[in-house]
């Protein structure tokens, strides 16, 4: 594809977008239910945008009970060649205060009890997660948001963690002693589904808090969170905006990972065992292949 349609999946505190033309309103159906919110699809300095609030309409839904497979199903059903992803995250690191940006490009994933794949019983795959982010698109935005001259890390680990509750201290000093940059509720199961789509995905982590590490006595709470979220709100539609002028003039080639092609080598169950019925479900991510 040379055009560029371009997902955003907004966390905590980006629940619209500004400056759309040509907008309207989707309800969406996937095999695996309704996403999130319906879809509003619209254009951003001519490069078409496909936007869905991760947590649904005034923030219902938490980071556990987000229906991530219906999510990704649906922005890929909607034509999106990419998905940027905007998210809260709290900070690991001295160096990463409240207001910072992390463009991340690793995950350990911490959650459980998560549907994490589209594949299943009947139909097996196995896809590289490596590298689990767009190098491209990651570059993209870091790029854009220094041009907006917003404070942006490129690249950090997020540990994900199930939630809701923040962290315990010694899960916090933990996680700094791993090496750790940033810690979230909801890139996983995001990003391995994006790349089981063969969706190019990255993701800007915004700092809103320290965690709780600090020898300060201060601990992560909704209110310091949202005394934060408004302005990394700000910063992060700048940089959606430029991030759009790019791209305007940029036509769109294929992921320099390899991800548009990522299931060529993925499935292992043989054609004559697989499930019809989970086939049929897959034809909407995995249709390429199938």
């Amino acid at each position: 594809m040379t055009t560029w349609t371009l997902g955003i999946v907004g966390g905590s505190g980006l629940y619209a977008l500004d400056g759309l033309t040509e907008v309207c309103t989707e309800t969406a159906e996937t095999p695996w239910g309704a996403p999130s919110a319906p879809l509003t699809r619209g254009r951003l300095n001519g490069v078409e945008l496909v936007f869905l609030p991760r947590h649904g309409a005034g923030h219902a839904i938490p980071p556990s009970d987000i229906p991530y497979r219906a999510n990704i199903a649906a922005l890929k059903l909607a034509g999106c060649t990419d998905i940027l992803s905007v998210s809260a995250c709290g900070s690991l690191r001295e160096d990463l205060p409240p207001g910072h940006f992390v463009m991340v490009d690793q995950y350990v994933d911490r959650t459980v009890g998560r549907e994490r794949s589209f594949f299943g019983t009947g139909c097996v795959a196995h896809v590289p997660l490596a590298q689990p982010v767009c190098s491209r698109l990651a570059t993209l935005a870091v790029d854009a948001g220094e041009a907006e001259g917003i404070p942006v890390t490129r690249g950090g680990t997020y540990l994900a963690m199930e939630g809701p509750q923040f962290s315990t201290r010694a899960e916090s000093e933990l996680y700094r002693k791993w090496g750790m940059d940033v810690i979230g509720m909801t890139n996983m199961p995001e990003a391995r589904l994006a790349r089981e789509a063969e969706l190019p995905y990255a993701s800007i982590a915004m700092v809103t808090d320290y965690d709780c590490w600090r020898d300060d006595g201060d601990s992560v709470d909704v209110a310091s969170v949202l005394a934060v979220m408004q302005s990394n709100t700000g910063a992060a539609k700048r940089l959606l905006d430029r991030l759009t002028q790019t791209l305007s003039t940029s036509p769109r080639t294929s992921s320099p990972d390899g991800i548009e092609t990522c299931l060529d080598n993925a499935i292992i169950t043989p054609s004559t065992a697989r499930d019809p019925a989970l086939v049929t479900r897959l034809k909407g991510v995995a249709g390429r292949v199938l």
